[in-house]
């Protein structure tokens, strides 16, 4: 689908809006009502298309930044860029993607990891502790688990909820992925008790991070 315009997208999202859904998804903050496997399948039509991608992120809309993230070219973007994407991604949603599906592939995405993880506003340092959960999985080399653990352990606890989540996806990699670490991730998890009592569906992992290494410790075995 070469050629085509944002005035042209935004109609077929639009036709793609299910009322139900954007209830659904409002109550997580993603102002949104588009299946998501529709928009992947949209995507796919697309094909990458990095100005088109660039133009509908400027709309402002959710559903079409999500969209953009999909036909975008990851290594394209400059380091401010990505930044400035980062702090006005408003959708829980869209900072989820936008950190996973073209940062992390982004040749700054090392010093991004530095950078946000040392920021003040909470919501952009979700996205340095995700990067760096990310690293513990994938490239673990050269980063200090010991001292990620301390801060884990010294902030967690009180931070707010996007940055809690995010370290605790940090600490359950740590456990999970590095066993020499695995008993300090899960007593820190047992004392902090962080999302101990998330409601969690029935055949799914609970994010509490003790119970999460238990369980992925066990599937690996």
């Amino acid at each position: 689908m070469s050629g085509t315009t944002v005035a042209q997208v935004m109609a077929e999202l639009a036709e793609l809006e299910d009322p139900g859904m954007r209830r659904v998804n409002e109550k997580h903050g993603d102002d949104h009502g588009v299946n998501l496997t529709k928009l992947r399948a949209l995507a796919k039509r697309i094909r990458t298309q990095q100005d088109l991608a660039l133009d509908l992120w400027a709309t402002d809309d959710t559903a079409a930044r999500l969209l953009a993230l999909l036909i975008c070219r990851p290594k394209a973007f400059g380091r401010d860029e990505l930044d400035t994407m980062l702090r006005h991604a408003r959708a829980p949603k869209v900072h989820d993607w936008l950190v996973n599906y073209v940062v992390r592939k982004n040749p700054h995405a090392e010093e991004l990891r530095l950078a946000w993880s040392a920021d003040a506003d909470p919501v952009v340092a979700s996205a340095g502790w995700a990067l760096t959960a990310d690293r513990v999985v994938r490239k673990p080399e050269g980063l200090d688990l010991a001292a990620l653990l301390d801060v884990i352990e010294a902030r967690m606890k009180d931070a707010p909820d996007r940055l809690q989540w995010a370290m605790n996806t940090c600490l359950a990699q740590i456990g999970i992925r590095h066993p020499r670490y695995r008993a300090r991730a899960i007593d820190i998890g047992e004392r902090l008790q962080v999302l101990r009592d998330y409601p969690t569906p029935p055949n799914c992992t609970s994010p509490f991070a003790p119970a999460w290494i238990a369980e992925m410790v066990r599937r690996q075995a």
